[in-house]
């Protein structure tokens, strides 16, 4: 347990940190600041050669040869000073710098250097990135596809976060034209980053067919591929492209106590994706049972009673209560959860777990009075709506 909480709680931190002001981004990516959106906020970009270093001045020249973003008081100069001195001991005439700029008591002040081999095609991107940014976002990420496997990482890496930080519903609206037979490619490839593996596997749930989940499946059966991230949306977009042997494939993951607790943990979270996404492929009452099927799991069971609450299901207040009876219930954060469930639980299950608080009340009154504070707190920090990536936050906070 101490393990699986440590990991839980990297993985909160991490997407908090990443997390942009929307909530509703790609659920099955790692949002992350974008270079385009850095070019977008700095008010003039340069890519050139630097020179003259000048440690006593602290000063550095760069010899602009490209200007991805410009601004009126660069002026015609093809050469300018920064106010940084960069030690250029290691640099060669193989190296380029992409320079981002702002402008401070109107004198331009270098913030950041990106150095880059001369033959990047870093700075085409970033053109090319500019010239759409004012489209639609799913024509805006109809461009960034196209780099999402490029050779080089900079720009891939960049082209995913674009995916990463975009609405879901985007996503969704671009995925349904994209060439199928190109992300199978990717998907087969054994060197292709195991953290692509849900965002790719999601598109191909939009634009391919049945036959393409075998592709899936086989990724999913390989214990060695299936250990990295992104197997969530591989589960999911499974049933996408076969409801009936993808949903019996992930009700079996969640219910087979053999599995590693992080492959669990991602059918978790395909189970999350459905009943916020596709309950036309798989009804809400399906999704509450197979949650339900995780509370006599030691390992899990206060994640399962967690989601139960925050979906509001009260009539399974007699399976979250039975939890007291298992080894589960030995778990002080599946206690937690427990108690936090019955503090808000209504309809008929109301009597049973407002008898179940009184009793904790009575034990220890100070942890029933924070367990309130806090869900007081996360009404008032409450999104507008709760998606996978959002219960991932909080999960970290939580924990």
């Amino acid at each position: 347990m101490a393990t699986r909480r440590v990991i839980l709680l990297v993985l909160g931190v991490a997407a908090l940190l990443a997390l942009p002001a929307s909530l509703w981004a790609c659920p099955f990516c790692t949002p992350q600041k974008t270079l385009t959106q850095e070019v977008d906020q700095s008010s003039m970009v340069l890519y050139g050669k630097l020179a003259n270093a000048n440690e006593q001045k602290d000063t550095t020249d760069i010899i602009i040869e490209q200007v991805i973003k410009d601004d009126p008081t660069r002026g015609k100069r093809t050469k300018l000073t920064l106010a940084r001195f960069i030690d250029l001991d290691d640099t060669t005439n193989k190296y380029r710098f992409l320079v981002f700029c702002d402008l401070f008591n109107g004198k331009i002040d270098p913030y950041r250097g990106l150095a880059l081999k001369g033959n990047s095609k870093l700075p085409e991107y970033l053109r090319g990135a500019l010239k759409v940014k004012d489209k639609t976002v799913p024509q805006r990420l109809r461009f960034f596809f196209d780099y999402l496997e490029t050779d080089d990482v900079e720009i891939s890496n960049d082209a995913y976060g674009e995916f990463a930080n975009a609405d879901y519903k985007d996503v969704k609206a671009v995925a349904k034209d994209l060439p199928a037979a190109k992300i199978v490619k990717w998907l087969n490839n054994e060197n292709t980053p195991s953290f692509r593996y849900g965002l790719y596997a999601s598109l191909l749930g939009h634009c391919g067919r049945k036959k393409d989940a075998a592709v899936l499946r086989a990724l999913l059966d390989d214990p060695d591929r299936r250990a990295g991230s992104g197997i969530d949306g591989t589960l999911a977009a499974y049933v996408m492209l076969e409801p009936k042997e993808g949903w019996k494939y992930l009700q079996k993951a969640l219910k087979n106590t053999k599995e590693e607790f992080m492959f669990r943990y991602a059918a978790l979270r395909a189970v999350r994706f459905l009943q916020e996404y596709r309950t036309d492929l798989v009804s809400k009452t399906e999704l509450i049972s197979a949650v339900c099927s995780l509370l006599d799991q030691e390992d899990i069971a206060d994640l399962a009673i967690e989601d139960l609450r925050k979906w509001k299901c009260w009539d399974k207040a007699d399976l979250v209560l039975a939890v007291r009876k298992s080894d589960a219930y030995k778990q002080p954060i599946v206690k937690r959860s427990l108690l936090r469930y019955c503090l808000q639980c209504e309809g008929k299950g109301k009597a049973a777990a407002a008898a179940y608080v009184a009793e904790q009340t009575k034990a220890d009154a100070e942890t029933v009075s924070e367990a309130r504070e806090l869900l007081e707190l996360e009404q008032t920090t409450k999104p507008s709506t709760t998606t996978p990536a959002a219960n991932k936050v909080k999960r970290g906070k939580a924990r």
